[in-house]
């Protein structure tokens, strides 16, 4: 609830694809993240896409992409949360927070055990989030280490589980 309006967070739908797309462009300083949903959406990735609504209008959005995590001797697929945003006049109200516990509890649901994020270090260890460097597990990208993070969402998933982690083709661009 946020001041006399009902939160609400359920699963993205094409009627939502504009307000999105208007969400991501007002909550970063350029459109590339917007774009990037955009292109995602439009792609065959399985994606899990939330929306956040504040009586009926589309004020937040989450996206979780496939990841695929490779080592010398074996690969799996994980989840990243990425990007996550609420319109400028509803940031800070807890609208970010709700849609990233709602959304890795549907990566859950989903059948992923472990979440990657590429984020503020002092914002998504909140969620569960460690940096993933001493763990064995690095971005394909350069990045701090300190801003590259993942949370086990099943007990003991990263037991034995290092490597590098490659996102979408399409994050390339961002």
């Amino acid at each position: 609830m946020i001041a006399g309006m009902t939160l609400k967070i359920r699963p993205e739908t094409a009627a939502d694809t504009a307000k999105v797309y208007e969400v991501e462009a007002a909550a970063f300083e350029t459109t590339a993240e917007a774009e990037l949903v955009q292109k995602l959406q439009q792609s065959d990735v399985d994606t899990i896409s939330l929306v956040a609504l504040l009586d009926d209008e589309v004020v937040g959005h989450i996206l979780f992409s496939p990841v695929t995590v490779k080592n010398d001797e074996r690969e799996f697929t994980a989840v990243a949360l990425g990007p996550v945003a609420v319109s400028p006049d509803h940031q800070n109200k807890n609208v970010g927070s709700e849609l990233c516990r709602t959304g890795l509890a549907a990566c859950l649901q989903a059948g992923y055990d472990l979440a990657f994020v590429l984020g503020h270090a002092n914002y998504y260890p909140r969620f569960g989030f460690t940096p993933s460097a001493p763990l064995g597990l690095r971005c394909q990208f350069k990045v701090p280490d300190e801003a590259f993070m993942v949370t086990e969402l099943v007990p003991g998933a990263l037991q034995n589980k290092t490597g590098t982690v490659y996102y979408h083709p399409l994050f390339s661009g961002v």
